[in-house]
């Protein structure tokens, strides 16, 4: 076993352990209700993280297609709403990664999922990190229709306070800071914020058991409580 391959299971092992000071339930539908049944207001996002060359930790991120109705040409994790089929959350996080960028769930170990984070509309954001063991293995094969780009990044960069600027915004009286992390790879300009960045701040604090180098002032939205 080289040591890369230690590493990345040392990592698991840790990871393994990390229990989400909460969570919020999926609400299974009701098949008896003669209403019309309501989309999920949930989605997943997975954090998968690989071992670059250097032996830094890294992870996949994608470039919305800038045709989407939402969000379009912006950064995010592969991921998105939950299908009425879909098991749970770790499901949901898996066959949009297959779909949006080609990632073969086979490819990736599961340790973990993070506290959901609630956006503003009330969607529920649930994070599961995924180990890539083998980067070589993952050829990206993205979904033009709803991605334009797939670039990897330093996870430890979201823990730095390089590259970052903050803009502090208001929402029903609460005062927070929203991030931007100034990323270039392939001669491409990329600008990782708001929810994505706020996930990645914390599975990098997570990971490398340390808080960041900047004041990260959290929205308290994206921890309330949804009914």
């Amino acid at each position: 076993m080289d040591s890369k391959d230690l590493t990345l299971k040392i990592l698991a092992l840790e990871l393994r352990l990390y229990k989400p000071s909460h969570s919020i339930p999926i609400q299974q539908s009701d098949s008896d209700s003669e209403s019309a049944p309501s989309k999920p207001n949930r989605a997943a996002v997975l954090v998968c993280l690989f071992q670059g060359d250097h032996g830094d930790l890294r992870v996949i991120l994608t470039k919305r297609s800038s045709n989407l109705s939402s969000h379009s040409g912006e950064v995010s994790l592969p991921g998105g709403k939950r299908e009425e089929g879909d098991a749970d959350d770790v499901e949901t996080a898996m066959r949009e990664a297959k779909e949006e960028i080609g990632l073969d769930p086979s490819l990736v170990n599961v340790v973990t999922v993070l506290e959901p984070f609630v956006n503003k509309r009330g969607m529920i954001v649930v994070p599961v990190i995924g180990i890539l063991s083998d980067k070589k293995a993952f050829v990206p094969a993205p979904n033009a229709s709803e991605v334009e780009a797939v670039f990897d990044t330093p996870l430890e960069m979201f823990l730095k306070d390089e590259n970052r600027r903050a803009e502090e915004r208001e929402w029903m009286g609460d005062k927070y800071l929203l991030h931007y992390f100034d990323h270039e790879s392939d001669n491409e300009k990329y600008v990782i914020w708001a929810l994505t960045a706020g996930i990645l701040i914390r599975t990098a604090s997570i990971v490398y058991q340390r808080p960041p180098a900047f004041l990260e002032r959290t929205p308290k939205f994206w921890s309330r409580t949804v009914v």
